[in-house]
């Protein structure tokens, strides 16, 4: 029977490298005051050994635990699971945040935990005693949450608020929703549009009330008005529906339409076509997100491409400089996001008479 291999552990590395124990740890956990060239003979015997670091082992060394617990919300993520529709929230969560934590010696956890749940903050406790994460990343509505947020703050654990501008308790990142919107209203009003209607998300969530605020802004420094332009959402395919027929039953109907997500863009187009509309010839569409679907659309979508792989990123930064005990941001972070320009919006020829 083969012999099993003996597995190579820090001592090892630390003869190969003839270093000290202390060296090694501080080169695996990119601590701070090891000399570059140190720093290279020490990761030439790590690879040449093939060592890999042991989570416990680092557990057991300090009061780390190298992992870093994302949350999101359950039934949101879990619908748009079942649906098969092309979101990719989670994907991008996680592509920023595993490489980001990669490149530390971190791990990412993953959980789902319910926004409007009585046992809350039992179930928030008993993942924190399961995995004793350095930090937690709180996402949309949980950032906004202020039971959720109040009971981390009890705990201790550094944790980032994604999708949140409030300087208390947590650390804020925002995509800045709020700018994201002025730019898309803005390059449908360079276009000659006069009327932008703009279908809104979820009151649940704060950063839909930015996008409206964005909207409006960039409506006003333009001296255009705004009356019957705006339709609640929820960020689903049926609100969309309802919110895009009620603003293009209008006589004086918008020649744009701004959607807060791509499942209401989506939607946006299907009632477009139900009425005869054309888009872009007759009504010029954008959306948030950018989610796969928008590129298979017809015609393809222009959209607010969410950094969301570089916010999850950012915020892992965060978390594992505030292990580090470095100070906290003293001003909002900020990541902005970039329009994509397909083929749903057009110039707008001539308005349309009410």
């Amino acid at each position: 029977m083969a012999r099993r291999r003996q597995a190579v552990t820090i001592r090892h590395v630390a003869a190969d490298a003839d270093v000290s124990l202390q060296t090694v740890s501080r080169v695996i956990n990119n601590e701070p005051y090891v000399r570059p060239e140190m720093k290279l003979r020490v990761q030439a015997s790590i690879d040449r050994l093939g060592y890999v670091p042991s989570i416990a082992a680092q557990r057991m060394s300090g009061s780390r635990s190298y992992l870093i617990l994302a949350i999101n919300d359950r039934e949101r993520t879990i619908a748009d699971w079942r649906a098969r529709q092309g979101t990719d929230w989670v994907d991008q969560m996680l592509l920023g945040g595993m490489l980001m934590c990669a490149e530390h010696g971190y791990r990412m956890i993953f959980e789902l935990v319910d926004t409007h749940s009585d046992h809350v903050e039992r179930e928030l406790l008993g993942a924190i005693a399961a995995l004793q994460p350095d930090g937690i990343i709180l996402t949309p509505p949980h950032s906004d949450n202020q039971q959720i947020v109040a009971f981390l703050a009890e705990q201790g654990i550094p944790f980032v608020r994604i999708g949140s501008h409030e300087n208390g308790a947590g650390i804020p990142l925002s995509m800045d929703d709020e700018g994201s919107a002025r730019t898309a209203t803005r390059y449908l009003i360079a276009r000659g549009h006069a009327r932008v209607g703009f279908i809104a998300g979820s009151p649940e969530y704060n950063l839909s009330g930015w996008r409206i605020d964005g909207w409006k802004a960039a409506m006003a420094e333009a001296g255009l008005p705004t009356d019957n332009l705006l339709e609640q959402g929820d960020f689903s395919y049926a609100a969309g529906e309802r919110a895009a027929r009620l603003l293009l039953r209008h006589a004086n109907r918008p020649t744009a339409i701004i959607a807060s997500n791509d499942q209401m863009a989506l939607a946006t187009l299907e009632v477009a076509r139900a009425l005869g509309l054309d888009v872009p010839g007759d009504l010029s569409v954008i959306s948030f997100d950018n989610t796969p679907l928008v590129h298979f659309t017809q015609p393809p979508l222009t959209a607010i491409d969410q950094p969301i792989a570089a916010t999850a990123s950012k915020a892992v930064e965060l978390i594992i400089a505030a292990c580090k005990g470095e100070d906290r941001p003293v001003t909002l972070t900020m990541i902005s996001a970039d329009l994509v320009e397909r083929g749903s919006v057009a110039v707008c020829a001539e308005p349309v008479d009410g």
